[in-house]
């Protein structure tokens, strides 16, 4: 159990990073330039983060947070699970592409990290809550659990062709909407 003050002084490390990440990529997330601008000593983010990996995912996991959050406030609001599922791959596309150098640091730690992140996890539980019925009951075994985490595999994909110049977001969105209704059709 973590104590209010180590909550907050975690939140700021995390902070810090983002900002850095922001207008440098994973490169400017420089471990003494993060403990500078959260407050904190070098020691303490060490000790909150063991490695500079291990505060990458922590900022991943803080804009799948903030992803959920919209989410939940503002459910999708298609008719079919597809293009429900697609609102919330094309809104998580819009958060990041607010922030491409924090959306491409973010991408190649998830690509190249050895620390274990509960991102493709967290996605498709996403997806699943935005495709299923509202009051669905998905088992661990149902298969519709590999079509979402599929689904979100495409755009974790599609992310980086737009990341490296090679698509929009409407072209992403298309492809998108290609393999929603073909993955999610028996939702």
């Amino acid at each position: 159990m973590r104590s209010r003050s180590q909550l907050q002084r975690r939140k700021s490390i995390v902070k810090a990073a983002a900002a850095l990440a922001s207008r440098g990529g994973v490169e400017a997330m420089q471990m003494r330039t993060v403990a500078e601008r959260a407050g904190v000593a070098l020691g303490t983010l060490y000790r909150y983060f063991p490695s500079k990996m291990d505060l990458v995912v922590a900022v991943v996991s803080e804009e799948i947070d903030l992803l959920e959050g919209s989410m939940e406030r503002r459910p999708p609001r298609a008719s079919d699970p597809p293009q429900r599922a697609v609102e919330v791959l094309m809104r998580a596309t819009r958060g990041l592409m607010r922030e491409p150098e924090l959306a491409e640091a973010l991408i190649r730690s998830l690509l190249l990290s050895d620390v274990k992140t509960d991102f493709g996890d967290r996605m498709s539980r996403l997806l699943l809550r935005a495709a299923a019925p509202p009051d669905a009951d998905v088992p661990e075994d149902d298969p519709r659990r590999v079509l979402v985490r599929s689904l979100s595999s495409v755009w974790t994909m599609e992310m980086i062709e737009m990341l490296r110049g090679h698509a929009t977001a409407d072209e992403i969105q298309a492809k998108l909407e290609i393999a929603a209704a073909r993955l999610l059709e028996d939702f």
